[in-house]
């Protein structure tokens, strides 16, 4: 099976641009955009991001303003602040160079268990298997059968499917299959590379939730995430570091509605308030 997946791969593989680079620091970027966002466009948007921000100390250098800037339209803004975080902590206790440890990664700020393995798999070649929704719900169907393991287990098991020398392919080739084919519902197995050798397939396609867990933040409601949005466009359209006065309901948002969520971005570390003003805000400049 790790024959066929990393054959299948090379003549299939997505062309992603964040693909073409194992430098740990690029890798870790394409992590955090990748996150709640659709890969394709997270692509579009790493090519922009590391182009103006090729280093930790490029982007440690910047206030949290300029990055929440940069970052418009990738959703999930507390994301820009948190990898600004972890790139002025590599900087000041790395040298500037993303750590090979997974316990040195997971204690950067907004980096969990998923991105340290990601980075550890995609750019130093760890056998580590970083298991996002995709690659969960293949090594659970295909490998395991749909056999439901405590998380550790499942996580030591799939790190011996991982083949040596060859972590980065894989991680790639197993989202890539569970993107296309091995799907939550309705899977493709009839066209799937690997249905030959595939336990699921093989025993009926047994129901049963595989793919439990998840690396990604639990979101906030969608009409939370529009008023947050509303926000901090308004912020980012504001001259820098002049304070923008929220006096006002925002669309269906009452007044009280819009404070409270000034606040919440506030203690986020997204903004910073007028003194004890808590309707007049900016992003942060410093």
């Amino acid at each position: 099976m790790q024959s066929t997946i990393l054959d299948w791969y090379a003549a299939n593989a997505r062309e992603l641009a964040f693909r073409r680079t194992n430098d740990p620091w690029s890798v870790l970027v394409s992590e955090v955009i990748a996150q709640q966002t659709q890969a394709e466009r997270a692509a579009a948007a790493w090519e922009r991001f590391i182009a103006e921000y090729p280093t930790p100390a490029a982007l440690a250098a910047v206030s949290p303003a300029v990055v929440i800037r940069a970052w418009r339209g990738l959703g999930y803004n507390r994301r820009a602040v948190a990898l600004r975080a972890a790139a002025v902590r590599i900087v000041e206790d790395y040298d500037g160079q993303v750590p090979d440890s997974f316990d040195a990664l997971v204690a950067l700020p907004g980096i969990g268990p998923y991105t340290a393995r990601a980075v550890l798999a995609i750019a130093f070649d760890w056998p580590v298997a970083a298991l996002d929704t995709n690659i969960r719900r293949v090594v659970g169907r295909a490998f395991l059968g749909a056999t439901v393991l405590p998380e550790r287990d499942f996580q030591a098991a799939a790190d011996e499917f991982v083949p040596p020398r060859h972590a980065a392919a894989w991680t790639h080739a197993l989202m890539d299959i569970g993107a296309r084919y091995c799907r939550k519902r309705d899977p493709r197995c009839e066209a799937c590379p690997i249905a030959s050798s595939c336990r699921y397939l093989a025993a009926g396609r047994p129901s049963g939730r595989v793919d439990r867990g998840s690396s990604k933040p639990v979101p906030f409601p969608q009409t939370t995430r529009w008023l947050r949005g509303r926000i901090l466009d308004r912020l980012r359209e504001a001259p820098d570091r002049t304070f923008v006065d929220f006096a006002a309901s925002i669309g269906a948002h009452a007044h009280d509605a819009v404070l409270r969520e000034i606040a919440r971005l506030h203690a986020e570390g997204m903004l910073e308030l007028a003194g004890d003003d808590p309707q007049r805000a900016r992003l942060i400049a410093d």
